[in-house]
């Protein structure tokens, strides 16, 4: 289990990403105005995000269920392996003790269908950010070798309307989410900025917290609330680029320069992909490993750099 993980975690640095984000059935105005908003931002930041990327979004009565198979399977139709793929899911969620649904206009979604329709997108690598209420019960359904899942909530029984959609965006435009300062912000820092902002929303408003996100990102386990190297939980998150931003993002958008950024975010993959084999390697080895991907890193650093 632990090969097939780490072999994963080393693809290739991604050619091309497709995103699709869906704001499904607000219910309500506040909601529905909401729901949108968030959408348009995402819309706006993806488009901006650098690189090769198809964006997706569905708001209003364009989300519909019809409209949602038909976006998946254009992805399905021109997403290559190496591709990387990634479904934002804003909006309320049901789930009735068995099954989980995303609320759209008309009928609703359920989430064995959602696998389905990622399960025919070739990509190898996936994330799948489910922000609704109730989000937790998606996570059977969903989860699979190779494709992260993020829900706002640990299970299907917390049915509230959630505020960790919003820190979630948030995220992707915050440099304080970029927290090992590399001018990128990956799923998992976006998670971490979204559940600790959270967090402090209901604990500024004297409030009992209704969500607790999780993520699974193995495939075969249980959803975490944290990363774990010695488990495996948080390492596909953790290899996986949301955005790019300052110098990275206009060398991204450099044709001279992409493939130097092709590079180092291979690189900075390895490296993590090593602190998450340490316990399993002998020490000299990953010492020597470790300090030459490193040497590596510097050296393409420093051409970016030029």
């Amino acid at each position: 289990m632990l090969c097939c993980f780490l072999a994963l975690l080393a693809l290739p640095a991604r050619a091309a990403t497709y995103f699709v984000t869906v704001a499904g059935l607000g219910g309500e105005p506040d909601y529905e105005q909401r729901f949108t908003g968030m959408a348009k931002d995402l819309d706006r930041i993806f488009r901006g995000s650098g690189g090769d990327a198809h964006v997706y979004t569905l708001m209003g009565a364009d989300a519909t269920r019809a409209h949602l198979t038909a976006a998946l399977a254009e992805v399905a139709a021109q997403a290559k392996p190496e591709d990387d793929f990634v479904l934002v899911l804003i909006g309320h969620g049901s789930f009735d003790g068995v099954e989980y649904k995303f609320n759209l206009p008309g009928p609703d979604i359920p989430g064995k269908e959602l696998a389905e329709l990622c399960d025919r997108i070739a990509s190898r690598r996936q994330l799948v950010v489910n922000t609704t209420s109730a989000s937790g019960g998606s996570i059977p359904a969903l989860q699979r070798p190779g494709r992260a899942v993020i829900a706002a909530t640990k299970s299907g029984t917390e049915k509230n309307a959630t505020v960790f959609a919003r820190y979630f965006v948030e995220a992707l435009e915050d440099p304080v989410a970029d927290t090992d300062k590399n001018e990128a912000v990956t799923a998992l820092e976006a998670f971490q900025y979204a559940d600790a902002k959270t967090a402090d929303f209901y604990r500024t408003q004297k409030r009992l917290a209704t969500e607790h996100a999780v993520f699974e990102d193995t495939g075969k386990s249980q959803p975490v609330r944290a990363a774990s190297p010695a488990g495996g939980e948080g390492g596909l998150l953790a290899n996986f680029t949301l955005i790019r931003m300052g110098a990275t993002l206009r060398a991204a958008n450099d044709p001279a320069k992409r493939a130097l950024i092709a590079q180092k975010e291979e690189l900075e993959q390895k490296i993590d992909v090593l602190k998450y084999q340490k316990a399993a390697m002998d020490a000299a080895d990953y010492k020597k490993q470790l300090t030459q991907a490193l040497l590596d890193l510097a050296r393409v650093q420093q051409e970016l750099d030029k």
